[in-house]
């Protein structure tokens, strides 16, 4: 297991700088005042793709060989690494394979499809996804691009969490949601060089509360069929996310549901931006436990904006 360090960030940020956004910071007067804190939201739901998983799928693609670029690149994925892979294999001309779940939201996969990537589908779960994806790597010879325990993945995914240190000016936390721990993997590995000081919680649905028992348990604890409308956090730990999450995160704090979809519908009537389920975790999370966020500075990674609008949870779709 190779962990990046943070010279593979800065090498990651120089490499993917022509294929992403450097996405802006907003804030909210009216939520600061419901959470009692100064929230300072970055917002990868305007990312390429939609996410910031082009951030690490970028990295990724174009630190491949031409040899092995020749052979295409292939992962699982319920969305935004699966539109996210697709979008950087497009921009370098090179094929890609995703395998999905057939539940995955019909937005995402059109998504796919539209940059060009060929869509495996398969039954929700990961054992499921990971029998897929093993047929295509025989049949194509792809190089695999793991959503999230890879440290190319990680290195181009902690290059937000550098933006958003260096767009703040300083903060006292830092707060993202959590699935198989890419995006806090890489939020750990830049603020542990930036700002060692500095707190990073991970958020996560009661539901897919995985990430949180491993943690309390001291050891990876797979749920093979969570069930959650934040579709994006589904996926288990990883060997090398869990070294970050288990050396690096100060606390996983759980919310139900509808608080999800409560701070969802916060996020959309006071920052005027509609996210995915999973990118409203992390509010929910700050407004269940308001003691633990009381009177700092939180740095909040919003990490999508691919939400299927006819399914909007709220409008009864």
């Amino acid at each position: 297991m190779r962990i990046p360090t943070y010279d593979d960030l800065l090498a990651a940020h120089e490499r993917i700088a022509p294929h992403v956004h450097r996405t802006p910071v907003l804030t909210s007067n009216s939520l600061d005042r419901l959470a009692g804190a100064e929230l300072f939201f970055k917002c990868e739901n305007f990312q390429r793709a939609g996410a910031f998983k082009a951030r690490g799928a970028s990295n990724a693609v174009f630190g491949l060989s031409d040899a092995e670029a020749g052979r295409g690149v292939a992962t699982h994925s319920s969305g935004n690494h699966a539109q996210a892979l697709a979008y950087a294999a497009r921009r370098r001309g090179i094929p890609c394979h995703v395998v999905m779940p057939d539940d995955a939201v019909a937005a995402k996969k059109q998504a796919v499809a539209g940059y060009g990537g060929r869509i495996v589908e398969c039954a929700p779960s990961y054992p499921a996804r990971e029998a897929a994806l093993a047929g295509v790597l025989g049949e194509t010879g792809a190089a695999f691009v793991h959503p999230y325990d890879d440290p190319r993945v990680i290195a181009g995914q902690a290059t937000c969490a550098r933006e958003l240190a260096e767009q703040t000016g300083g903060l006292d936390a830092a707060i993202a949601p959590i699935g198989g721990g890419g995006m806090v993997s890489g939020t750990c590995l830049a603020l542990s060089a930036l700002a060692p000081d500095m707190a990073v919680y991970a958020a996560e649905p009661e539901q897919a509360d995985d990430a949180a028992r491993s943690l309390a348990a001291g050891r990876i604890v797979v749920d093979e069929a969570p069930q959650t409308i934040a579709d994006g956090l589904k996926a288990p730990l990883g060997e090398l996310t869990w070294h970050f999450v288990s050396n690096g995160v100060a606390d996983i704090l759980t919310v139900s549901e509808t608080e999800i979809v409560e701070a969802m519908k916060l996020m959309w009537s006071r920052l005027k931006t509609v996210v995915e389920p999973s990118s409203a975790v992390p509010l929910a999370a700050i407004l269940k436990n308001r003691p633990i966020f009381a009177g700092r500075r939180i740095g909040v990674v919003v990490t999508g904006g691919n939400v299927d609008p006819d399914r909007l949870p709220w409008a009864g779709g």
